[in-house]
């Protein structure tokens, strides 16, 4: 072990002041482990973005110093990250078989299950890395086997909560360790970390079986299809939708990729009851009668290739929403997605379907804790420094003052930005430093290619469009040989625009000229006249600020005419 000395240093790379794409790193000594390593959803503004990562180049550039990935739960704001991480740091990676198996997967698709080192654990499991001490501790969530993490060292005990409620009546069974936090909490814990999604909700999270009731009841009533929509990976509401089916005699389909990888998974490792026969292919839905059916699909969240979606607006090869179909909506719109999930819901109902969503009833509750919640893990624990994690930052501002609340004094608790260094001994809690930060964005195979200049271009073109100038110079004498020509995409119609057009071209050719005037015949300068002329012609006709693009091609007339001859 280190000396009693040493400081124990938290970097959140992720997941403080966002939802999404949480990492924290822990370093004590030259030893640094790392808690969860999780992906973003785009949001709106980030066209075209498939997903956000976080910027570990602090663990790149200190990677002799990582000794291992700690893993919550299976969720993707907490795994999805680890195929770019692990391609460029291979440490051993630990977490729950459930957790693990989905990761596995995710390896697959990456072509990189044999170089990584899984390694499963338990709740109580008592891990060494290094110097520490590593316990795993379970805690309920919306997937199965979560855990709250405790790093023990010389120095004192650092908790992370992980995403945790607190739910007597879990669907599995397996209620959160409040004994073992308990015990920790006389013991003495330095640091606590913990999740700040809900705290502005008052009272106690519901517990899931609240949401099977609710099932029970509109399978009861539904007399045609039932399709429910709900995140892949809340495997607990898709075993009570399973097990409700069954009840009534219905057998159940699966659409959406993630979700019939998730169910591959869980099932395959125990996680599932699924009883015998109960799951049929998509082809199969038609050749039944639509009472005994039920359709688990992707996209709660409105997401435009999702298949629910793709039902609702007849693009999906197998099915469609029928006049009559219950369509439950079991899950509450990530903020940004509001407006997706509405437009969903609207098509719904043109199409005559009965659509149940968590604003008119039960059919949804959280995986994360209320106030009262957070007031009792904070008591159980009772920590000598607090950072609120896993919330904007207006959340943990307020899971600040919830602590200050309850004792834990303002000069110990800490609201920080992703980035920052943390730094805790005996005596004191402080900000040290700061570490490159910040999100990589993947689009496509691309990853980290597109930024904010990219970003911006892109923002630019669907809000005005773009033109694009092309035309041929020779080199010497930087003579226009052919062109100008002018498209236009996403400005206006060419051909009910041609008079525009013409004038446009005509500009174009006025810079030209004075280019050659005034003898400044480099490209650049070239293209910035063309851009400024144009840029000034077209918002005085229009009041529209187009991207312009001007594409010169040089020819050498003199090489070519010697070819000739």
């Amino acid at each position: 072990m280190l000396a009693k000395d040493s400081e124990v240093q938290v970097i959140p790379l992720g997941g403080l002041g966002e939802i999404g794409k949480n990492m924290t790193a822990v370093k004590y000594g030259d030893h640094i482990l790392l808690i969860d390593c999780g992906l973003a959803f785009p949001e709106e503004e980030m066209m075209g973005i498939d997903f956000v990562l976080p910027d570990y180049t602090y663990l790149v550039d200190n990677q002799e110093k990582v000794q291992a990935v700690l893993l919550t739960h299976g969720h993707e704001d907490h795994i999805g990250g680890l195929p770019y991480f692990l391609k460029q740091i291979k440490v051993p990676v630990y977490g729950s078989r459930l957790a693990l198996g989905l990761v596995e997967r995710k390896l697959k698709e990456h072509h990189m299950e044999r170089d990584i080192d899984l390694r499963p654990v338990k709740p109580r499991d008592m891990v060494e890395i290094g110097p520490f001490q590593v316990e795993f501790i379970r805690v309920t969530h919306s997937i199965p086997d979560a855990m709250a993490i405790a790093i023990h060292t010389s120095l004192g005990t650092v908790v992370h909560t992980g995403d945790f409620k607190i739910d007597h009546t879990p669907v599995d069974g397996d209620i959160i360790d409040l004994h073992r936090f308990a015990t920790l909490g006389e013991q003495g814990v330095l640091l606590l970390m913990s999740d700040s999604t809900n705290v502005e909700r008052e009272g106690y999270t519901l517990s899931e079986h609240l949401v099977g009731r609710s099932f029970d009841e509109y399978f009861l009533a539904a007399e045609e299809r039932i399709i429910i929509a709900t995140f892949a990976s809340n495997i607990h509401r898709l075993q009570q939708a399973i097990l409700t089916a069954h009840k009534y005699g219905r057998q159940v389909a699966v659409a959406g990729r993630s979700m019939v990888n998730v169910l591959a998974v869980a099932d395959e490792l125990g996680y599932l009851n699924i009883p015998e026969g109960m799951l049929i292919e998509l082809d199969e839905v038609d050749r039944l009668p639509n009472n005994q059916v039920v359709i688990l699909t992707t996209g709660s969240q409105g997401e435009p290739m999702s298949a629910l979606t793709r039902m609702a607006f007849g693009e999906h090869r197998q099915v469609e929403v029928l006049p009559g179909d219950t369509v439950i909506i079991s899950a509450t719109p990530i903020p940004g997605n509001e407006k997706l999930v509405s437009r969903i819901i609207d098509q719904l109902f043109k199409l005559k379907a009965k659509v149940i969503y968590e604003g008119s009833s039960d059919i949804h509750v959280s995986g994360h804790p209320s106030q009262e919640e957070l007031k009792l893990m904070l008591n159980l624990l009772r920590p000598k420094y607090f950072i609120p994690v896993h919330g904007e930052y207006r959340m943990l501002k307020k899971h600040a003052e919830l602590a200050q609340q309850l004792g834990i004094p303002e000069e110990n608790i800490f609201v920080g930005e992703i980035g920052q260094v943390f730094s805790f001994t005996s005596q004191n809690g402080r900000i040290t430093g700061r570490v490159p930060a910040g999100r990589v964005l993947v689009d496509g195979l691309g990853v980290g290619d597109v930024g904010n200049i990219v970003l911006r271009d892109r923002r630019d073109m669907a809000k005005e469009g773009i033109l694009i100038v092309v035309l041929t110079m020779d080199k010497q004498t930087h003579q226009v040989l052919t062109g100008p020509d002018i498209v236009s995409r996403g400005f206006v119609y060419v051909r009910e625009a041609e008079v525009l057009m013409e004038e446009a071209r005509l500009k174009v050719v006025s810079a030209l000229e004075k280019c050659t005037s005034k003898g400044n015949c480099g490209w650049s300068y070239i293209k910035q006249e063309i851009k400024s002329h144009l840029g000034k012609f077209l918002f005085e006709k229009t009041r529209r600020r187009p991207m312009i693009l001007p594409i010169i091609m040089e020819v050498d007339k003199s090489i070519a005419s010697t070819k000739m001859d």
